[in-house]
């Protein structure tokens, strides 16, 4: 019942279409009383040769009316109920996806796809059948079996019903134990479901990896033994579920041996009449679909709380980038500015950034090179403010962006990630993932400046190529340049390029930097690059190494300084040379 009380939101929500949906059910149930009563007077006046045509008349179209009424309150109180449940799944899945819209790196570090994905598919239906059949099932056989016991009770005899219902308490005992088995096994069932989801969308996206390294069959392996961990599992949820049916049955029989046998004798003894014998078994039979409904709501109302609880354990996730309570709306200027800067991942022990400074005027570029692993993409994605920064120790448009809406600061920045993630829509659709309204001239202009026009004479579609998922059917230098191109037609104040043009060759890259200058005149610009060429332009340079600030200039102080920077610049210079 607690996830019936953890709904209890939605219920008060939509309050009028339950309360119609369940009085429908009462009126039902009191209505499914009246043919036992029929059919029993009906049976007492023809063993006493009393029945006229005008009564079996009168009998036949009462039964018959009372079935045409059943009809339509049946369709209503399926169309309440069952459409309110359905609101209820979309509201969830929709709730779940603006969780997860809203959700920093760190979570995604720790949760897998495949679970998300199975508690959005698997989880939240389990759920809505809680709130459809799970609140018909509860209220109807409650209500069924108190009424039926009242007329049973009253009006046959109380000595047989209270004799046809002692083997209830073993009904109330079994399916109270069978339902706490259910629970924890079918909670670690949904959990192995996700795991093989995680590794099924993990093996598609990577079937190129594996076709590389001929990883099909040891694939393949890996997938049966998450396949039969899941069959396992849900084959000990299957044995409980199997249990449920025949103790009902059982004690189901027993009552009505129980019932037939006590009730002959009270026949014989002239304590009851025959007709009320043939009602009682008939609302002895009424009380068979809530006994079975009795242990067919605790089986869901267990695999409802099981789903309900994974659910709640995501939506109780919070993400670790707050806003404050009266974030700053927007940053007038595009200044960017570091004042001792220092992070570390969460989770980790050693720091990422340690003590970076800098001062990026409006307009100028910042080049930021180093090692790999020294820092360089971290940097970026604490200026997008994806993970929480110590206060006061870095600002965009002189404002500390801890101060800043999320929505201003990363409306003010263009970025351009390492990881190029294309969408699986045209080519015109993801330049304008970002501005969906962009005329079709906006998007060609973006893919001339990122040196893509001539490439889109290759596709026969042009702008309206389908790219395929994540841009499979794309060269990684298309999909890089797909990328810039996005963020350009933004035209953003701050542009941050990560490493975003390793996979094009030196003269596109002059090309692209060269657009760039020229279209974003006045505009704040940081790129990291591994190809020093990319930087050299810049008006500042950062070399990191391990987090640290090592050196800082232009690029002729740093070639003067003859370190690091210049080692690197004159020998890609000369592999530039060699090459032609």
């Amino acid at each position: 019942m607690e996830t019936l009380r953890q709904l209890s939101w939605f219920f008060k929500e939509r309050w009028k279409r339950y309360v119609i949906g369940i009085c429908t059910l009462f009126v039902i149930d009191t209505l499914m009383l009246m043919p036992p009563r029929l059919i029993g007077g009906t049976v007492d006046a023809i063993r006493n040769r009393t029945l006229t045509p005008a009564d079996l008349t009168r009998t036949v179209l009462i039964l018959l009316m009372l079935g045409l009424l059943l009809y339509g309150l049946r369709f209503l109180w399926r169309y309440l109920l069952n459409g309110g449940a359905l609101i209820l799944e979309k509201t969830l899945r929709e709730r779940l996806f603006a969780h997860l819209t809203r959700m920093t790196p760190s979570f995604y570090n720790r949760k897998r796809s495949g679970d998300l994905m199975a508690v959005a598919t698997n989880d939240i239906p389990n759920i809505e059948q809680t709130a459809s059949m799970g609140v018909l099932t509860l209220v109807d056989s409650l209500f069924m079996t108190l009424l039926t016991f009242i007329v049973m009770l009253t009006a046959i005899d109380w000595r047989l019903t209270i004799a046809a219902l002692i083997p209830m308490p073993f009904l109330a005992w079994s399916t109270a134990y069978y339902g706490k088995l259910l629970h924890e096994r079918f909670y670690l069932a949904q959990e192995a479901f996700g795991e093989m989801n995680d590794h099924v969308q993990q093996s598609v996206s990577g079937v190129r990896v594996l076709r590389a390294f001929v990883q099909e069959k040891a694939d393949v392996e890996a997938f049966r033994r998450v396949s039969e961990k899941t069959l396992e599992r849900n084959v000990s949820v299957t044995r409980i579920d199997a249990l449920f049916e025949p103790t009902i049955a059982i004690i189901i029989g027993f009552s009505f041996l129980i019932g037939l046998g006590y009730g002959t004798y009270l026949v014989f003894t002239s304590a009851i009449s025959l007709g009320d014998l043939v009602a009682f078994n008939m609302y002895l039979g009424l009380l068979i679909w809530p006994m079975f409904a009795f242990g067919w709501l605790i089986n869901v109302l267990q695999r409802g709380g099981a789903s309900h609880k994974r659910l709640a354990e995501l939506l109780r996730e919070e993400p670790d980038v707050q806003e404050q309570e009266m974030p700053v709306a927007s940053a007038i200027a595009s200044t960017v500015e570091a004042r001792h800067f220092s992070f570390t991942y969460p989770g980790a022990e050693k720091p990422a950034l340690c003590d970076v400074t800098f001062t990026l005027g409006e307009g100028e570029t910042l080049g930021i090179v180093g090692r790999t692993g020294s820092g360089k993409s971290t940097l970026c994605r604490t200026l997008l403010h994806q993970y929480p920064v110590d206060e006061g120790s870095l600002f965009v448009g002189g404002v500390p962006i801890e101060s800043l809406s999320l929505s201003a600061l990363r409306e003010k920045i263009g970025y351009v990630p390492q990881e190029h993630l294309l969408f699986s829509r045209s080519i015109a659709e993801n330049v304008a993932f970002g501005k969906p309204d962009a005329a079709e001239q906006e998007v060609l202009r973006a893919l001339e400046l990122a040196e893509m026009g001539s490439d889109l004479l290759q596709f026969r579609d042009g702008i309206r190529t389908m790219v395929g998922e994540k841009g499979v059917t794309l060269s990684g230098g298309q999909k890089q340049r797909i990328s810039i191109a996005r963020a350009l037609l933004l035209n953003a104040d701050i542009l941050i390029l990560d490493d975003s043009l390793s996979a094009v060759d030196a003269r596109t890259e002059e090309s692209i930097l060269r657009h760039l200058r020229k279209e974003r005149a006045g505009k704040t610009t940081i790129i990291t690059a591994h190809r020093l060429s990319a930087v050299q332009h810049a008006q500042l340079i950062l070399v990191l190494d391990e987090g640290r600030i090592v050196e800082r200039g232009t690029h002729d102080e740093l070639m003067q300084r003859n370190g690091w920077y210049a080692e690197q610049f004159r020998r890609q210079q000369m592999e530039q040379d060699v090459v032609g």
